[in-house]
């Protein structure tokens, strides 16, 4: 079968697409295992070469999501398996707001009509986001049966995805499950645009000997995942047998809620006598208005009840940055 990553060529498409070469096969339109013979790694942008670790059954395609016959070009035979990871983050789409509707709401219902349209019912896995909570009457624990009130415009976005992905599956057109994600930690290589992408700086910079200005207080809590487990949760959504599923298809995953001096104390445990960068708190109003909005605790109990994993503290979440991404 064939596998789509839109997306792909990310951080967490490049190790969703290493961890289905290392297991060989995925659940295809028929529920069974079906061998993957073809990834394909869609995205806007493409790296000069394939990324490490990949072999001859992955391929990389540029395009834009938000262009119809393109998507129709990719998602283009019915013994299919799709990731729909392509987005606009956070910050991004509270600066352009028509990107973020183009790109987030319309190229997403390109991969659901695109779906739609071979008959095969396959199975499609979209990451959505906790940014789909907020507002006043938001709980201090936010659980996948409170009420949506987004405060961004890439909050909205996902929160429509996410009915469209249980409607479309209503109607047997897919079978679809959102993956809804807290903020994933610690991700390498240089910040992106993402309101959150501070978290993951706090962690990168310092360790690479550089400064980090943080800019929200140290007493912001929010709830985090760690990279690898992110991965395993998506795949085990995907995987998961979708009677157990029923007509809600939109799972948080497991998180750990910690505060900002939280993951900066677990970094200065693991780190030990590593000399670190400075990290210095210089608040950003534009950040903080995002992220005030923003849950501070994710429940996780219809996840968990699934067998989706959890990570099993702060302090393995950095020791596996260090030895994945610094001590190499």
């Amino acid at each position: 079968m064939k596998v789509v990553i839109t997306g792909g060529t990310g951080f967490v498409g490049t190790r969703l697409a290493r961890k289905i070469l290392d297991k060989g096969t995925l659940a295809g339109p028929s529920g069974k295992q079906e061998p993957v013979d073809e990834i394909v790694l869609f995205d806007v942008a493409l790296p000069p070469s394939l990324p490490e670790g990949m072999d001859d059954r992955v391929s990389m395609r540029q395009g834009e999501i938000a262009d119809k016959d393109t998507v129709d070009a990719l998602i283009d035979q019915p013994d299919i398996g799709v990731f729909h990871l392509a987005s606009v983050v956070s910050g991004g789409g509270e600066k352009d707001f028509d990107l973020a509707m183009r790109v987030n709401l319309d190229g997403g219902r390109y991969v659901l009509e695109a779906c739609r349209a071979l008959g095969s019912a396959p199975r499609v896995l979209f990451t959505s986001s906790i940014a789909t909570f907020g507002g006043a009457a938001m709980p201090d624990v936010v659980g996948d049966l409170v009420k949506q009130t987004p405060q961004t415009t890439y909050g909205m976005t996902k929160a429509v995805l996410e009915l469209m992905i249980n409607d479309y599956t209503r109607k047997g057109f897919l079978d679809g499950r959102s993956a809804r994600l807290p903020t994933v930690i610690i991700r390498p290589g240089k910040p992106n645009a993402a309101a959150s992408s501070f978290f993951s700086g706090m962690f990168r910079e310092p360790l690479a000997g550089v400064e980090c200005k943080i800019p929200v207080p140290p007493d912001v809590r929010h709830p985090v995942i760690g990279y690898r487990t992110v991965v395993d949760g998506i795949l085990a959504l995907y995987e998961a047998d979708s009677d157990a599923i029923g007509d809600d298809r939109a799972f948080t995953l497991p998180s750990t809620s910690a505060t900002v001096a939280e993951l900066m104390d677990a970094l200065d445990r693991v780190a030990g006598d590593r000399p670190l960068g400075k990290r210095t708190v210089e608040p950003d109003p534009f950040i903080q208005d995002i992220v005030k909005n923003w849950p501070r605790a994710a429940g996780a109990d219809r996840a968990l009840a699934l067998g989706l994993p959890h990570d099993n503290s702060l302090d393995d979440i950095v020791r596996a940055y260090i030895a994945d991404y610094v001590d190499i």
